[in-house]
């Protein structure tokens, strides 16, 4: 990826996204996955990396399938993507139906009554559906309860195409969790019940970990979201996945300071003996972690530190809405001058490890990217 970066005048920090990456990662999911189809989820915006040009490097390496959580994402896509099925996770409600016809996206149907509100939807015409099954998450699909009322009178289904049972792995990214084999084998006699009344149909469990859990979990379609934007599918294994997003940031100041000075708010760093600082234009409404910063009560996860030419500078003090500090004493002082330009992801600090740091998730991280950052793509169409 980028390496010789410069941060333009106007702007304080640039990400750079590398959609051939995605696309790599895409065909490795589709070479673990050889029985299966492979979807994408591009819900917020793509994991915050821009759905437009995820999505079309995504379909040039072969994806049909997107997955979004609203009507309003769905729509948002549909306007750049003419063809993809585009699959709302969140499902049907009275007053999304117009959205979901007009754009023509395909609903998830969660409880009884979504089953009902897309039903009555469908008065002239048989309309297709997801159909989602709880199998230990509690959160949306289908529960044991509303399973059986379905069972009892399958009628609430006419008028419904159902094309596809899905479930969710709760516990995926540890490979050994036993929740991981009771949730596949609630599913495989779920799905012998259900087809009993919708006549065969796809059948989908696995998320970006659940890929590589084997195949016995892929069933006949998979949908990755994390692992496509080069997010560790487990903490448990080294990540088989490139890396594609890179963010970088300039220095706007550079100031000496001694003991018994501190740095930042709440006076929470105190400085230990002479020491360089160096601020960065950059702060958590770019989405850099609050959490990641260093400080004498730093907990929340391991130090973290930025690179400047590929040497370590210890983060200092708390971050700020805009600007973060580092410590750059032992780095030559022609690397430490206004406008130098400073790592914060990419070779040296993967989004896992700056999610480590904040005792976050890589998830988090991406998908709270400012607006604020300067977005370049890099291969793809682009």
């Amino acid at each position: 990826m980028a390496r010789d970066i410069v941060i333009p005048a106007d702007a304080g920090a640039v990400v750079i996204v590398d959609l051939d990456a995605i696309a790599e990662n895409y065909r490795l999911i589709q070479s673990t996955c050889p029985g299966a189809e492979v979807g994408a989820a591009v819900k917020a915006d793509a994991y915050g990396l821009g759905v437009g040009p995820v999505t079309a490097a995504l379909s040039d390496a072969g994806c049909t399938t997107f997955f979004v959580a609203t009507p309003a994402e769905g729509t948002h896509l549909r306007k750049t993507n003419a063809t993809a099925e585009i699959v709302v996770l969140n499902g049907p409600e009275p007053g999304n139906i117009a959205t979901l016809l007009d754009s023509r996206l395909t609903p998830t149907l969660n409880s009884l009554p979504q089953i009902e509100t897309w039903a009555a939807a469908s008065a002239n015409a048989p309309m297709e559906a997801w159909l989602h099954i709880d199998t230990g998450m509690n959160r949306l699909g289908l529960g044991p309860g509303e399973l059986e009322a379905l069972i009892a009178k399958p009628a609430r289904l006419d008028g419904i195409r159902i094309s596809t049972i899905l479930s969710h792995l709760a516990c995926a990214d540890t490979p050994d969790h036993p929740m991981n084999a009771a949730q596949r084998d609630s599913f495989t006699a779920t799905c012998e019940l259900l087809t009993a009344i919708t006549g065969p149909v796809r059948t989908s469990l696995a998320n970006s970990p659940g890929v590589f859990l084997g195949s016995e979990y892929h069933f006949n379609m998979v949908r990755p979201g994390a692992s496509l934007y080069g997010i560790r599918p487990s903490a448990e294994r080294p990540n088989p996945m490139k890396q594609v997003v890179e963010i970088y940031t300039k220095i706007l100041q550079v100031r000496d300071v001694d003991t018994p000075m501190t740095v930042g708010y709440g006076a929470a760093h105190q400085v230990t003996g002479t020491r360089r600082i160096a601020t960065l234009a950059a702060g958590y409404a770019d989405g850099y972690p609050r959490a990641a910063g260093n400080t004498a009560g730093h907990t929340e996860g391991k130090s973290m530190c930025a690179f400047i030419d590929g040497q370590p500078a210890p983060l200092a003090g708390r971050i700020s809405m805009d600007l973060i500090t580092i410590d750059v004493t032992d780095l030559p002082a022609a690397l430490c001058r206004p406008g130098q330009t400073v790592e914060l992801l990419g070779p040296n600090v993967t989004p896992d490890d700056l999610a480590d740091a904040a005792g976050t998730i890589a998830y988090e991280v991406l998908s709270r990217l400012g607006p604020r950052l300067q977005v370049e793509y890099r291969g793809g169409t682009n």
